[in-house]
């Protein structure tokens, strides 16, 4: 397989490295590419513990860049975000993000905004997770999960991603189904949904490796039989470890590379510079 990830975390976000680190240690591991995704930004109001300073969008976008052509013919840096879709307050689809020259987006929802209480985070501690469904949802736990891919649904829909970040994130904190179902008749309604849109849209699903990789989830996000799902879709897919330490940056690798052979898919994405025609994204096989 060829070793590439666009899922990765700085110390300019919640990551422990360097940019410069990270790149160092990817070479070593033999990675053809490396694309960095820190924290958006949050728009004033909002505070996160994980978020870029936005005072610090300048810098990270400098470093990365310095770092492309300090690494040019070792391995392939590019420049991305990742950016949260907050309903009414920010996503991957508004302005600023294309007057920067990004290289790419990746879009996620950690954030659901329920009609009370305040937004918070569905893959945040357990005691925050718990006590979001009881203040913004009555403590109904399948109002949450419709909440949640009907959030994912919209990114889609708005455009400006073009990666779909640990698309069934919020099992996180729901392994035992202790608040809804996730195999149910109305969980793959939404699901489908949601796959539906992208299947339309171009955008590429990762399969992230991070939960596995921070022993936060037993399996690769989104789940096994979701990717089944996808690949009857025709819907592209790259592998991702979601890397906050540079430890991380092949985790569960050969795990996922399995899963997808075995949900029939022969090959993954990749952004290449292609001599200096790219960024194009291409075909890697998996075997």
């Amino acid at each position: 397989m060829v070793l590439s990830s666009f899922h990765t975390h700085t110390c300019f976000c919640d990551g422990e490295d360097s940019v410069e680190t990270l790149c160092e240690k990817a070479a070593e591991k033999g990675f053809t590419a490396l694309g960095f995704s820190s924290h958006a930004p949050l728009p004033s109001g909002l505070v996160s513990g994980w978020h870029m300073k936005a005072g610090d969008l300048g810098r990270y976008i400098d470093e990365v860049r310095a770092a492309r052509k300090k690494w040019a013919g070792r391995l392939e840096v590019f420049l991305g975000l990742e950016v949260d879709y907050i309903r009414g307050v920010m996503g991957p689809a508004d302005s600023i993000y294309k007057k920067l020259g990004f290289d790419y987006l990746i879009g996620s929802v950690h954030y659901v905004v329920p009609r009370r209480g305040a937004p918070f985070a569905v893959d945040g501690p357990a005691s925050e997770f718990e006590e979001g469904i009881r203040e913004g949802y009555g403590g109904n736990g399948e109002a949450l999960m419709e909440a949640y891919w009907d959030a994912v649904r919209e990114l889609c829909e708005a455009g400006g991603a073009r990666i779909a970040g640990h698309l069934d994130l919020l099992k996180k904190n729901n392994q035992d189904e202790r608040w809804f179902s996730l195999h149910n008749a109305r969980y793959k309604e939404k699901l489908g949904q949601v796959l539906d849109v992208i299947a339309g849209s171009g955008m590429i699903v990762e399969v992230n490796t991070g939960g596995i990789n921070r022993n936060k989830t037993k399996e690769v996000y989104p789940a096994p039989w979701i990717l089944k799902d996808t690949r009857e879709r025709g819907i592209p897919v790259l592998i991702s470890s979601d890397a906050h330490r540079h430890i991380q940056l092949d985790g569960g690798y050969a795990e996922a590379g399995k899963i997808l052979l075995e949900a029939g898919y022969t090959t993954i994405k990749r952004l290449s510079a292609c001599g200096g025609r790219g960024p194009l994204w291409i075909d890697d096989p998996l075997e």
